[in-house]
């Protein structure tokens, strides 16, 4: 089974910068599209950026110009380079992997204060 793992949450004040970090392990052929959402408390969950096999890229409007996502096919990794953090940003994100399925990390929190 593939399993997803998540780092790099923490807790910042706003205008500084994290970088998120989620690899895979686990059978898996090929990973055609990664992924970052988040879901803060008693809000839905929400995509913030994807990242397709041929480094396609899409953005969150809230996000753009502050976000940037990557991917290391070798390493199986894609991370979210977050910079001027604001603290409507704080929630738990989540990593999605999709290749013939969909895996989902466990989550890993950030959180901006002001």
């Amino acid at each position: 089974q593939v399993q997803l793992v998540e780092s790099g949450g923490g807790l910042v004040q706003s205008g500084e910068s994290l970088r998120l970090s989620c690899t895979a392990s686990g059978t898996i052929f090929s990973i055609y599209t990664m992924g970052w959402y988040r879901q803060a408390p008693g809000k839905q969950r929400e995509l913030v950026a994807t990242i397709t096999i041929a480094y396609s890229t899409n953005y969150a409007d809230s996000v753009k110009g502050r976000f940037r996502i990557s991917r290391d096919n070798a390493k199986k990794t894609v991370y979210l380079q977050m910079n001027s953090l604001k603290p409507e940003d704080s929630a738990v994100y989540y990593c999605k992997v999709s290749g013939r399925l969909n895996y989902w990390g466990q989550g890993t929190q950030v959180t901006v204060s002001s």
